[in-house]
């Protein structure tokens, strides 16, 4: 048998935390409404405050903070950017907004084939690149040859006589 006193102290103990839950909310979506950023900001630090406190026993997680250096930008001049431009070329590790360049011209300097048949190209600027498709593809030490952006970041070589490209990736 429940003793009537155990059910109406359990009765008012659940209205009052429906109420004290209603209220929170109401008061949040009254916060929220307020346009001003630091009077909203204002009103949820004193909703906070009102709340009551947790236990010492309960865990509060913890925050870091995080202090990022904001990067300073060089001016050069166009020459260089040029320059830099052209041998930054292919690179992935650069942002798309640096490379300004769509299509190189290049010379080959050695040309070797890989265990797989794959075209590994040097040139006579140092940039090394590998073929990364399967088709076949002549190519000849000292021969010009020109590479361009192609669909999602990849690249084409290509030789101007000649109206296939094969697909490359930049090594070096």
């Amino acid at each position: 048998m429940i003793k009537p006193q155990l059910l109406l102290i359990t009765t008012a103990t659940i209205l009052l935390s429906s109420f004290a839950h209603a209220s929170v909310e109401s008061q949040l979506s009254t916060c929220a409404a307020v346009q001003d950023k630091l009077e909203r900001l204002i009103c949820y630090d004193n909703l906070a405050n009102s709340l009551p406190t947790r236990s010492p026993n309960s865990q509060v997680p913890t925050t870091e903070t995080v202090a990022v250096a904001s990067s300073t930008a060089v001016v050069t001049s166009a020459a260089s950017t040029q320059k830099n431009a052209v041998e930054e070329f292919g690179n992935l590790e650069k942002s798309k907004e640096e490379q300004a360049i769509d299509t190189i011209h290049l010379t080959v300097s050695k040309v070797k084939k890989d265990a797989y048949g794959a075209l590994k190209i040097e040139f006579t600027n140092g940039q090394v690149w590998k073929q990364t498709d399967s088709r076949r593809f002549k190519l000849k030490p000292e021969q010009a040859v020109f590479i361009k952006t192609a669909a999602l970041g990849s690249f084409t070589l290509g030789i101007e006589d000649r109206n296939t490209t094969i697909r490359v990736k930049r090594l070096k």
